[in-house]
């Protein structure tokens, strides 16, 4: 797949999850960062977005435990919530 349409294909997953802060969290995280990403960090990130937003958001604000499969480098910069601006 072409590498724009792989992107903006993520944007819009990112964008459109399902309630008002998902969206701004993960399509925040996204808007942010993924300029910068490397290709696996783009597979990981791809793979993040088949868990439930529960599952993600409590991993990145801590209210929940982070399986291992997703702990990281890539984790630890959405635990940062610098990124987070309402629009």
């Amino acid at each position: 797949m072409d590498q724009d349409i792989r992107l903006k294909r993520l944007r819009f997953r990112a964008w459109h999850r399902g309630t008002r802060e998902a969206d701004l969290m993960i399509g925040g995280f996204f808007d942010t960062h993924a300029a910068s990403w490397t290709p696996e960090q783009l597979d990981w990130f791809e793979r993040l977005l088949e868990e439930q937003d529960v599952d993600i958001m409590g991993w990145a604000i801590g209210s929940l435990p982070c399986p291992p499969e997703w702990e990281g480098e890539m984790m630890q910069v959405m635990r940062r919530v610098d990124f987070v601006t309402i629009p």
